[in-house]
């Protein structure tokens, strides 16, 4: 029997191989699914089933083009959504056989209606590890207000109620050896406050997860599991319709976005077309030099969710900017949250389009010593946060603004464009990305600090807001 993880980091999330005797299953696959075939194939291993744990609303599933592919069925817990593909929906505790090894699934909704589990049990008949989905994850549980923008009959508070019985009824009785395997981890929406490990046994979640502690009751449960939800990012429901209605196979994605555009091409299609110009460098790389009306989202951090999170059309036509060779990652990426519609990248990169004499904007960055100078001869400088809430509420320069990158429709509007701000987030990251907007919509008195507030903090130079505890990372 093996079992592996294949646990993608700019989604936090966590996809599942398991394989016995030449047959495989493969639990929650991303929407790329060559990894999948190719495993299969190294083992000499046929891919029987393909198990949905839920409708995912924060990445596009590959279900549909491994079964396409495989001839595998999807298998989803219980159910009565019509999906634009064939599925096998599953009996609670309906038992599948993988060569030695059987899964058995366990219906846990709460998450969302048709969410479960799926119980490993090993060639000896013992049970040795759960897929819990987005039902149960290490430190934390799923959070159960996602549903509610799809199915607008239930409520929060009901689905908060399912998760607790689902969990107390369902997951409470199994042994601590267990070893749980959940969808995500530390970075996802999915949850509040996650734990960066991606597996733990059951019984140290028991002793520690606050969801799980002994006595806890129902109401104190739904009081608690919905304290400190933030609005979900604006594409998950549209990525639960793609995942439940269809979507286009990843080749012709593919196929589409990677067409290299001269930089007259380049221009020319940015001019004719209502493409957005997307920038994918480091911040320090983009912000020396870049085409106009570009926004930078760089690839090198949480890319997928930022796009998603800022671009409000899924269905938005994209031109590339990229460092040479990154082209087909950025693509990928995109189209694991459903952003399908690249249509071509920069041949060259920013350096073709220097070369051929175009025009170039930038933004300036500043040090947190330069920073500090400047705010000495002038103690009213207008200093913006752009990080999450919880982070602002956690600690902060006395004296910021709270203008988180999340909402940054409603953020902007803290925002006099004849003023002059000094943008900082935690690392520099989200307040380039926060400056590059502005910029495109007509700001320009945008200065980004470098290193964002952990350089702030480590200079000295800055006097901050008691620390507290965040009970959210949302």
């Amino acid at each position: 029997m093996k079992i592996e993880q294949i646990y993608t980091g700019c989604l936090a999330q966590g996809a599942y191989y398991i394989e016995s005797e030449g047959e495989a299953a493969i639990i929650d696959p991303l929407r790329e699914i060559q990894p999948y075939l190719d495993k299969a194939n190294a083992d000499h291993a046929t891919i029987k089933y393909i198990f949905e744990t839920h409708f995912h609303a924060d990445f596009v599933s590959g279900h549909i083009d491994l079964a396409k592919k495989t001839g595998a069925p999807i298998v989803y817990g219980p159910t009565t959504t019509k999906t634009g593909f064939e599925k096998y929906v599953a009996q609670d505790n309906e038992i599948f056989k993988i060569g030695n090894v059987q899964l058995k699934l366990i219906h846990t909704p709460g998450h969302t209606m048709e969410s479960s589990c799926l119980l490993l049990i090993d060639e000896n008949g013992k049970e040795t590890a759960l897929f819990s989905g987005d039902t149960l994850f290490i430190g934390d549980v799923g959070r159960p207000d996602l549903a509610q923008h799809v199915v607008s009959e239930l409520t929060e508070e009901i689905l908060a109620g399912h998760l607790f019985d689902s969990l107390q009824n369902k997951i409470m009785p199994l042994a601590d050896d267990l070893i749980v395997y959940p969808a995500h981890g530390a970075g996802s929406a999915c949850g509040k406050n996650m734990s960066k490990e991606t597996s733990d046994t059951l019984g140290n979640q028991k002793k520690t997860n606050y969801a799980l502690r002994p006595g806890i009751t129902k109401e104190v449960f739904i009081q608690e599991v919905l304290h400190g939800l933030m609005p979900p990012p604006g594409y998950f429901p549209k990525n639960v319709l793609m995942n439940i209605e269809g979507y286009d196979s990843i080749d012709e994605v593919m196929n589409r976005g990677q067409i290299s555009l001269s930089p007259r091409e380049f221009e020319l299609i940015a001019n004719e077309t209502h493409a957005l110009i997307l920038d994918t460098r480091s911040s320090e790389a983009f912000s020396k030099g870049f085409i106009p009306n570009s926004i930078n989202i760089g690839i090198d951090g949480s890319f997928a969710v930022w796009v998603g999170t800022l671009i409000p059309d899924i269905q938005q036509e994209l031109l590339i900017v990229a460092d040479q060779g990154r082209e087909e990652e950025i693509i990928t990426r995109l189209a694991r949250v459903g952003y399908d519609f690249a249509i071509g990248y920069l041949e060259g990169g920013i350096d073709a389009w220097i070369k051929d004499g175009r025009e170039v904007d930038h933004i300036d960055n500043i040090s947190p010593e330069h920073l500090a100078k400047i705010a000495a001869t002038n103690p009213e400088i207008q200093v913006l946060d752009v990080r999450k809430q919880s982070e602002y509420a956690s600690e902060h320069i006395i004296g910021a603004e709270n203008a988180p990158l999340d909402y940054i429709n409603e953020s902007m509007k803290l925002v006099n464009p004849n003023k002059t701000y000094y943008v900082h987030c935690g690392s520099g990251y989200r307040s380039m990305t926060f400056a590059s907007i502005l910029k495109a919509r007509g700001y320009e008195n945008l200065i980004n600090v470098d290193g964002g507030f952990s350089q702030i903090k480590e200079s000295g130079q800055f006097k901050f807001s008691d620390y507290v505890c965040p009970s959210t990372m949302l």
